[in-house]
């Protein structure tokens, strides 16, 4: 009002026309009983009118020295306190007072120039705004920053163009690019309307988002066309978006979709509301590409969204409602990371800076080094947790952007902030699909079109925000249904629109009833009679590609640094990570470490009896620790992973890095565990291949749990599955159960059974156990001697005793019987063929050549003579082979004692373990020998027993074999079994790469619902 005032007492004082203008001025933007306060302020400032004593009459008087400076300390006071678009209005508003009267003289367009200097506008848009505001002739409108509509077919050299339907005038629209504004003035006597407002031919009026021009023929003039003609030269890539009949059918039959039909192009800003249940989300993930249409196509410049993906790649972002932050990042480096992740072609400087640059226009780059942090425990605020979240699709600028809700859960403040962000990003060329939940008036009217949905995925409306509930109040006859803007304060309430769209029928007592008036069948037949799809021009170019991905090798070293810092970011995480495996080894060995004389109080190795619940327990350990560190891994990423399928980046690069990174882990874990533990306890000479065997088992245990990540949604399933698949490992791993005393329905009495060749744990028991003793600085040199010693003792005492019996009782039965066909004869007779047929391969030596008569129908009481006599020289061969080799053995034992006793007892002492040595020759199992069908089993120590494979390719053997056999070769137990294991965990990677586990979920989840 000073300023108004200064200015309308120069040159002959306030005329009439300005008096009237400053009113109007106010009534628009004051309530009523405010009008007549500021009024009076503006006459207090503008009565001195009058001539300067010293001045001639007819001489214009210049501005006082007074109010010169009274103007610029107005002016200075007020910068301070207005944007930049606040500014351009005060400005345009001063002008337009001058305009009232028209008196532009040089004393009252020197204030208005000084005003402009303190405002520090450009000096173009200063000229833009008086050229605008004073002329109208449209030869001196014909400006860039101008946009003519009319009638005419006129053409222009700088302004844009519409034309209309008949008009006597021209509307004239200004744009002020630095601020983002748009101005409309109408010079003619038709009745027009802004968003339903009379328009006066004597005002200039605010074009802000979301308005339109209503005119007296022809379609409305909306705030987006005007728009999109200002940015038609400077969008470069075009873009045709079109939906065609799109339905969608959940997988449990019900409809999500129906009838979907959308155009649009670059530069749109496309809002998407409903009731809840109504489909937005869905509908944005068929628009987006996550899920494919039943029905329809969606096609982006032609090509086939679902089926060219080839084609459309990296032209699509996607903004979940969810973080998709890595919280123990910082801001910088969860941005930095993503941006290395999308340009494989920038230096390290324009990422950094290109980093920047994005954090800066997002008001972030004060918050860049503050980690991220969880929604529990914030670093940063939720709206600039928005912001961010809106950055990792913004800094690669994907040509069509999909943002589900991006305004819950935040301020109104913030909410207005992230929206002017993707408003911003629309003004720029790009095409967003934002879904969008109780909007405030003004975000309501950011949007260009509006898509609403009814419950059942019934689309009906589409079209400008502003014009939404003036259709829906028409269609329900309602009074004013001509206005959608509170007249008053130019405010529209989107919530009134619902509230006609689920409007209830009221019963005869007045009281709501729980039947709609108007069902979502009819409001969407309406949405067929009223509403035209909008056409857009296809265009054949290719769609806008933004992305230019890294090599796999480079995507891998990203994610393995990312994965990295994230992790050692979080001390606490680290801290129990390093000490929870030294500490449980601690605790475990302390207390095991058992001294079997309490009065000598020295412990000694070779008598621990819980050396070997120490080698299974530190199985277990692995187990855990390996599913532990792993279970969370990719479920926590799973929402990063889900914005990430839209860059196409190498899966196998981000389960390579996962690895790699918990390969780490375990690896330092084991070491710490195998350390502490193997100092307690004593044992020596196996570190390295005790921590190999562990390592292995929890390297498996970290993919089984990247699985289980995998292919559940809640991490209470993934926790509550661990012991799932831990109990069958400690089940099946050969120390808490022995194998021929488990269920006969899956156990056999030679062979370890077959649902434990898949047991990590088992291998790798069996190979510690195995190694111990087999490789201890004690046995080692001897070993292979006491193998031929076993042997033969077992043959001479257990195995010829055996199979003379079952001769004997062929032969009474021969004597005694003349029936062949008895079962128990014809079983004898086929037992003795098989197990002489092993022996003269073990031993060709010794010569049988009446194999073949060893049938019901050959044997005769000569047969088993010459048979006994057979297994009398096998007896002999074996009795020596063990005199032998007993020889051999109280040689080494009595040289050793000789040359140095204490020394050989302290290595049996150090490095034999009775424990081991009673489990793995199965000292205390009563039987020796079993009889399974037509062959002997040997139950005794089974370490001493070589795998006799039956073809080339056979690897199965008993528990405890010193050897395995594979493709005619034999391996030792421990290294066969540890390969083994990491055979297994490839095939688990692979069953990971390829989501086996989520697959066959989803698919027996869809058969369920296919049976019902």
């Amino acid at each position: 009002m000073q300023l108004f005032g200064l200015i309308a007492k120069q040159d002959g004082g306030v005329e009439a026309n300005e008096t009237e203008y400053v009113k109007t001025f106010l009534k628009q933007q004051l309530s009523s009983d405010a009008v007549e306060e500021y009024f009076s302020l503006f006459l207090k400032f503008s009565k001195d009118s009058k001539l300067g004593k010293d001045e001639p009459e007819g001489k214009v008087k210049l501005t006082s020295m007074k109010d010169s400076v009274k103007i610029l300390g107005i002016c200075k006071k007020i910068n301070k306190k207005l944007n930049k678009e606040q500014k351009v209005v005060v400005l345009l508003r001063l002008y337009e007072l001058v305009n009232a009267d028209r008196k532009f003289t040089d004393q009252r367009m020197a204030i208005i120039n000084t005003v402009a200097d303190v405002f520090k506008l450009p000096k173009e848009e200063i000229d833009a705004i008086e050229s605008y505001t004073v002329n109208d002739d449209l030869s001196k409108l014909d400006l860039a920053n101008t946009m003519i509509v009319n009638d005419s077919e006129q053409n222009f050299t700088n302004a844009k163009h519409i034309q209309c339907g008949t008009l006597d005038g021209n509307v004239i629209i200004l744009r002020i690019k630095s601020a983002g504004l748009y101005f409309l003035r109408y010079t003619g006597q038709q009745e027009i309307f802004l968003n339903s407002l009379l328009i006066s031919n004597r005002r200039i009026y605010l074009f802000s988002k979301g308005s339109f021009i209503k005119l007296p023929k022809g379609p409305p003039v909306y705030y987006t066309d005007v728009v999109s003609h200002f940015l038609s030269d400077s969008t470069g890539s075009k873009i045709s978006y079109e939906v065609k009949d799109v339905k969608y059918q959940f997988k449990s039959g019900g409809i999500g979709l129906r009838d979907v039909n959308i155009s649009e192009e670059q530069g749109k800003l496309i809002g998407i509301m409903g009731a809840s249940g109504a489909g937005k989300t869905t509908l944005l993930n068929v628009l987006s590409g996550i899920e494919s249409p039943t029905e329809g196509e969606v096609l982006i410049n032609g090509y086939n969204l679902h089926k060219d993906r080839d084609n459309v790649e990296g032209v699509i972002g996607y903004i979940p409602q969810d973080d998709l932050l890595i919280e123990e990042l910082s801001v910088f480096d969860n941005l930095y990371y993503n941006a290395k992740l999308c340009f494989k072609d920038k230096k390290e400087d324009e990422i950094k800076e290109l980093v920047d640059n994005t954090l800066i226009n997002l008001g972030l780059y004060e918050r860049r080094h503050l980690k991220v942090g969880s929604p529990l425990n914030k670093m940063i605020s939720g709206g600039q947790r928005k912001r961010l979240n809106i950055a990792l699709e913004l800094i690669r600028e994907p040509g069509i952007l999909f943002v589900d809700e991006p305004t819950s859960g935040l301020s109104s403040r913030d909410s207005e902030n992230v929206m002017n962000l993707l408003r911003e990003l629309a003004l720029k060329g790009k095409l967003i699909f934002v879904v969008i939940h109780q909007p405030s008036s003004d975000i309501y009217k950011m949007f260009d079109k509006m898509y609403i949905l009814d419950t059942g995925g019934y689309p009906v409306f589409y079209g400008n925000p502003s014009e939404s509930l003036i259709y829906f109040k028409r269609l329900d006859a309602q009074i004013n249904s001509d206005q959608g803007e509170c007249a008053v304060c130019g405010n529209l309430n989107p919530e009134q629109i619902f509230n006609i769209i689920d409007a209830n029928v009221i019963d005869e007592y007045g009281n709501y009833t729980n039947k709609r008036k108007t069902k979502p069948e009819e409001w969407h037949e309406h949405y067929k009679e009223n509403i035209e799809i909008p056409t857009v021009d296809q265009v054949n170019s290719a769609p806008p590609k933004s992305l230019n991905i890294p090599s796999w090798l480079n995507q891998f070293k990203i994610y393995t640094i990312r994965d990295f810092f994230a992790k050692v970011s979080n001390k606490q995480y680290i801290l129990l990570n390093l000490l929870e495996a030294p500490l449980l080894g601690f605790i475990l060995a302390y207390l095991i470490h058992y001294i079997v004389d309490p009065e000598s109080n020295v412990y000694i190795f070779r008598e621990n009896d819980n050396i070997p619940p120490y080698f299974f327990m530190g199985i277990i350990v692995a187990l855990f620790f390996g599913l532990i560190v792993s279970a969370e891994e990719i479920f926590k990423d799973a929402k990063i992973l889900k914005r990430e399928s839209f860059l196409n980046l190498s899966r196998s690069s981000y389960l390579v890095s996962k690895i790699l990174i918990l390969f780490t882990i375990s690896a330092i874990q084991m070491v710490l565990f195998v350390v502490v533990g193997n100092f307690i306890l004593g044992i020596k000479g196996m570190t390295f291949e005790f921590w190999l065997a562990l390592f292995s088992i929890s390297a498996f245990a970290n993919i089984l749990g990247l699985i289980l990540s995998a292919s559940f949604n809640s991490i209470v399933t993934i926790y509550i599955l661990i012991p799932l698949v831990m109990i069958p490992q400690m089940v099946l791993g050969g120390a808490m159960f022995t194998f021929d005393k488990l269920n006969k329905d899956f156990t056999s009495i030679d062979k370890v059974p077959i649902v434990a060749e898949v047991m990590p744990s088992r291998y790798i028991y069996e190979g510690l156990m195995v190694h111990q003793y087999k490789h201890n600085n004690y046995r080692k040199n001897i070993f292979d001697t006491e193998l031929v010693n076993s042997k033969s003792d077992f043959k001479q005492v257990y195995y010829i005793p055996e199979l003379e019996e079952i001769l004997n009782n062929c032969r009474q039965h021969f004597q005694l019987s003349s029936d062949n066909e008895d079962k128990a004869f014809i079983a004898d007779l086929d037992l003795l063929h098989n197990e002489i047929s092993k022996e003269l391969k073990r031993v060709p030596t010794i010569g049988f050549d009446k194999l073949d008569q060893i049938n019901p129908q050959g044997f005769t009481p000569e047969l088993a003579s010459e048979v006994e006599t057979y297994l009398k020289t096998l007896k002999s061969h074996y009795s020596s082979q063990f005199f032998e080799a007993n020889n051999k053995i109280d040689l080494f034992i009595t040289q050793n004692l000789k040359n140095n006793k204490e020394k050989f007892n302290r290595i049996k002492d150090d490095y034999m373990n009775e424990s081991i040595a009673d489990i793995v020759r199965k000292t205390f199992d009563k039987n020796k020998i079993l009889r399974d069908g037509n062959k002997l089993v040997q139950v005794v120590d089974p370490i001493y027993q070589m795998p006799e494979p039956e073809n080339i390719l056979d690897f199965r053997t008993h528990f405890f074999a010193p050897q395995k056999h594979f493709a005619g070769k034999y391996f030792d137990t421990l290294w066969f079994n540890i390969s083994i294991v990491w055979l297994l965990t490839i095939v688990m990677y692979i069953a990971l790469y390829f989501d086996w586990l989520k697959k066959s979920l989803d698919y027996l989840g869809e058969l369920k619902l296919f049976k019902k």
